[in-house]
């Protein structure tokens, strides 16, 4: 089930949302001028490493190593997968916090995720890279914001019946959560020295971002939104 975008109308012109995509693969870019072990080096010097943020989770440096992990990637794939999942979430959630408030939000839903996985895995010492927990935040603050909005999914049946549904997206971001619970508790006890998804990043920024857009609502109320009829 892959969402390609949502039903629900961007009101106004998302400059946040698109600025930060423009962001993550201009840093991208930068990556691909770098060879393999330059890439290591800067991994270990300049993202965040679990067992480092362990060792000292409150400083300017962690601080600073929490941030550019969240614009670092592992390939184009990882890449493309992040940014089309905040294309299509984050210009609604935009929308209704407004576009500075976003970007607090989105880095606070990675340092959110960061010290989530940390918590778990805080003796590994492995780099955390890309925007995942962020984004993971994003769709979380999305599926309180609205629940009821349809999200057109590609779903391909044996791999060769490609076909299009607008689905609920309570149902498609509360498949994607569920999907990372029972993966995150399936790595735990893993041996995970050479690297991996990091799920508990993705649950920590998802409840961050419910409970953002939780807290938010109660001051500013509930978004404008869409019925639909079938």
């Amino acid at each position: 089930m892959l969402p390609v975008n949502t039903l629900h109308p961007v009101r106004k012109p998302a400059y946040a949302t698109y600025g930060l995509i423009l962001l993550n693969a201009l840093v991208f870019l930068w990556q691909l001028t770098n060879t393999g072990e330059q890439l290591n080096a800067v991994f270990w010097n300049y993202a965040a490493v679990m067992c480092k943020v362990a060792a000292n989770p409150i400083s300017v440096d962690t601080t600073a190593d929490i941030i550019r992990s969240m614009f670092f990637h592992g390939g184009w794939a990882h890449l493309v997968g992040n940014m089309t999942f905040l294309w299509i979430f984050g210009r609604n959630a935009e929308n209704y916090f407004g576009s500075g408030r976003f970007v607090l939000f989105y880095l606070l839903w990675g340092f959110i995720a960061a010290f989530a996985e940390t918590i778990i895995n805080s003796g590994v010492c492995v780099p955390m890279i890309g925007a995942s927990g962020a984004v993971a935040g994003v769709l979380g603050s999305y599926l309180l914001l609205y629940p009821g909005s349809r999200v057109r999914v590609l779903i391909v049946f044996f791999r060769f019946f490609p076909k299009f549904y607008d689905i609920p997206a309570l149902i498609v971001l509360g498949y994607w959560f569920v999907l990372q619970l029972f993966n995150g508790f399936l790595t735990l006890g893993a041996n995970t020295l050479g690297g991996g998804v990091a799920f508990f990043a993705h649950i920590g920024g998802f409840v961050g971002g419910l409970l953002v857009a939780f807290v938010y609502m109660m001051f500013k109320g509930p978004p404008e939104r869409v019925t639909y009829v079938d």
